[in-house]
C-alpha cells in the first residue's frame, strides 16, 4: 500500500496560486488601501459616536460628570412622564403629513412644466433649484422669520387683500405652517430628481395615446404617474427622512424656543433643549435612537408598501 502522507504534497511543494489570482488578491489590498479613509471616517465619525450615543441613552449623564447607568429609566420616563415629548411628536406628525406632500406636489409640478424645451430652460431650472442649496441657511431661516412676523411682507400682502391675520409667527394656530411652506419652498432638489425620471419616460407613449384620443390629463394619470413610481418612492423616502430631521427653520424662527405655546417645537428641536439647554445628553440620546426607530420603521412601511403602488420599465402585471 502506498503511503498517501508521502504523496500528498506538502505545503512548502503546494503550486504557487495563478497569476490571475495574485492579480485579483492585489487589486483587493489595493482597493482596501483608498478605502482606509472611509473605513477610517465610518468608524470614528458614524459607528463610534452612534455606539457612544446608544451607551448614553441608558445613562444620566450632564456632559459634566460621569456617565451613571439607569437602565430603561429614560425610556420610561419619555413614555410615561414627559407631555412634552408627546407633544413634540404631534407636532412633528403634523409638519410631516403637511410638508411633505406639498414639497413633492410643488416639485413635480414644477419637473413637468420645465421638462419643456424652450429658450432659457436651463436657468428656470438653476432658478428653480437655487432655494434647495440656501433653504437649510440660518441666514434665510431668519429672512423667512422676518417675512411672517407682524408687520413683516407677507403680513403687510395679506392685510392689502382684506386678510388681517397678523404675523404667522406670533399666533400658534399658524406657526407651524411657517416652518411648512419654507419647507415646501425647498422643492429644488426633488424636482432636478423628478426631471431625470421625466426624461426616461419614452415620447412614444404618449405619441401613441394621444392618437388613441387620450387627453393631457389621462396621459399623465395612466402614462407619466405610473412610469415615475420609482422616483416618487425615492423621493418620498428621503423627504421624510430630511423632514424628521428639519431642525434650523425650527430652532431660528421660535428663537429656540419653539413658540409661540410649543406650537413649533419639532423633535428634533426638542431633542436639542434636553441635551444643550436642560444638560440631559442621556436623555436626548434616548430621543435620538427613539427618533432612528421611528423613522426605520416608517421606512420599512414605505418600502413594504411600494410592492403594491409601484411599477418598474418591464414589469409584468401583478
Amino acid at each position: 500500500m502506498v503511503d498517501t502522507a508521502l504523496t500528498r504534497p506538502s505545503r512548502a511543494q503546494a503550486p504557487p496560486p495563478p497569476p490571475r489570482a495574485r492579480r485579483a488578491r492585489a487589486g483587493q489590498g489595493i482597493a482596501y488601501l483608498f478605502l482606509s479613509p472611509w473605513i477610517a471616517g465610518a468608524a470614528l465619525l458614524t459607528i463610534g459616536p452612534m455606539a457612544a450615543s446608544l451607551y448614553l441613552s441608558f445613562t444620566d449623564y450632564n456632559l459634566f460628570d460621569p456617565p451613571e447607568w439607569v437602565g430603561l429609566d429614560n425610556y420610561t420616563t419619555m413614555v410615561t412622564g414627559d407631555q412634552r415629548f408627546w407633544h413634540a411628536a404631534g407636532v412633528t406628525t403634523r409638519y410631516v403629513l403637511l410638508s411633505v406632500p406639498l414639497k413633492l406636489g410643488l416639485a413635480l409640478a414644477v419637473a413637468l412644466l420645465l421638462n419643456r424645451s424652450r429658450r432659457g430652460v436651463g436657468l428656470y431650472r438653476s432658478a428653480f433649484y437655487a432655494p434647495s442649496l440656501l433653504g437649510a441657511s440660518v441666514s434665510v431661516a431668519l429672512v423667512w422669520r422676518a417675512m411672517f412676523s407682524t408687520g413683516g411682507t407677507v403680513d403687510e400682502a395679506l392685510s392689502a387683500l382684506g386678510l388681517d391675520l397678523g404675523g404667522w409667527v406670533d399666533q400658534p394656530q399658524y406657526a407651524l405652517y411657517t416652518l411648512v411652506a419654507l419647507a415646501a419652498w425647498q422643492f429644488g432638489a426633488p424636482m432636478v430628481i423628478f426631471l431625470a425620471g421625466l426624461k426616461q419616460v419614452p415620447r412614444e407613449l404618449h405619441e401613441a395615446a394621444a392618437i388613441d384620443g387620450a387627453g393631457p390629463l389621462r396621459r399623465f394619470t395612466a402614462i407619466t404617474v405610473p412610469m415615475l413610481t420609482p422616483v416618487i418612492l425615492f423621493n418620498l423616502v428621503l423627504e421624510v427622512i430630511n423632514a424628521f430631521q428639519a431642525f434650523t427653520g425650527a430652532f431660528v424662527v421660535s428663537s429656540g424656543r419653539g413658540g409661540p405655546s410649543d406650537s413649533t417645537l419639532l423633535y428634533p428641536l426638542y431633542l436639542y433643549q434636553r441635551g444643550f439647554t436642560d444638560f440631559r445628553m442621556g436623555y436626548a440620546s434616548a430621543m435620538a435612537w427613539v427618533l432612528l426607530a421611528v423613522v426605520a420603521v416608517i421606512t420599512a412601511l414605505v418600502f413594504r408598501s411600494a410592492r403594491r403602488w409601484v411599477f418598474y420599465a418591464g414589469e409584468e402585471g401583478r
